[in-house]
């Protein structure tokens, strides 16, 4: 798996695993996974995209085989990977998919480097994703007692009912991962999520944006991204019948409004 070391002042042994996909002369698309998964959630995605696009995915720093420096990790931090790594490609410009914490880090970029994305999407997020002391209270749980409880009860948060039942070997690989991820990568990234609030800075992004949303989801609401439309100038909300891993759940549906944005 090819990877690169991001020159992070404080973190200088970072390394980001990523992988492409397609030709490098399509247009650009980055794919920012949750917290807990890796980039292989996004496999529908990489298999729909590849055709016509530029596919880059990648394990957000404390993810998948990317390295876990210790924490605190901090919103820019996770921002500034994602320009690390289009830079490292030679990519001046590129779309971005990014869903929940992934989606935090879409509405970071659009808010500070503008010029280097042509269409955001955040799915699955809010602008503030919960409050602070719950991640705190969960980064130090995480710490102390490792992954396995947070992994245990994930499959409630991230799917609705009927795809846990009918999706089980899904659901499951997808439980498994967290569980075998670093404590340190996950607690240091609810860290990240404690502190970040976008709801002020948002109002200011110029880069178009498309918010979708999980009917089902617990976590981040329709509400919430009613919220994110409001605030975000010209952005565009498209519902989608799932719970918070929109992606996995309905691929089809999911795909088919990320490319009809993109290809606006």
């Amino acid at each position: 798996m090819p990877s690169f070391q991001q020159q992070d002042l404080q973190q200088k042994n970072l390394q980001i695993n990523y992988q492409t996909f397609g030709d490098s002369k399509n247009p650009a698309i980055v794919f920012s996974n949750s917290l807990g998964t890796n980039y292989s959630m996004w496999q529908a995605q990489i298999e729909h995209f590849q055709k016509h696009y530029y596919v880059i995915c990648y394990d957000t720093r404390g993810h998948g085989q990317s390295t876990a420096p210790q924490g605190p990790y901090h919103l820019e931090q996770l921002g500034q990977d994602v320009i690390a790594l289009l830079d490292h490609l030679g990519v001046q410009r590129a779309s971005f998919c990014g869903i929940s914490m992934g989606g935090l880090t879409g509405q970071w970029l659009a808010v500070h480097y503008p010029q280097r994305f042509h269409r955001v999407i955040v799915c699955n997020t809010a602008a503030k994703i919960g409050i602070e002391t719950a991640w705190l209270d969960r980064a130090k749980l995480v710490r102390e007692q490792g992954l396995a409880q947070i992994a245990a009860t994930a499959a409630s948060r991230w799917f609705t009912e009927s795809f846990i039942q009918s999706q089980a070997a899904t659901v499951e690989l997808l439980s498994q991962h967290l569980a075998a991820g670093s404590a340190e990568g996950y607690a240091s990234c609810c860290e990240a999520l404690a502190k970040a609030d976008l709801r002020e800075d948002i109002k200011t992004i110029s880069v178009p944006v498309l918010i979708v949303a999980g009917q089902f989801d617990p976590v981040t609401t329709v509400d919430d991204a009613k919220q994110m439309l409001a605030a975000i100038p010209g952005s565009q909300l498209f519902e989608i019948a799932a719970s918070h891993i929109s992606n996995i759940e309905c691929p089809a549906d999911f795909n088919t409004a990320v490319e009809n944005f993109i290809a606006a």
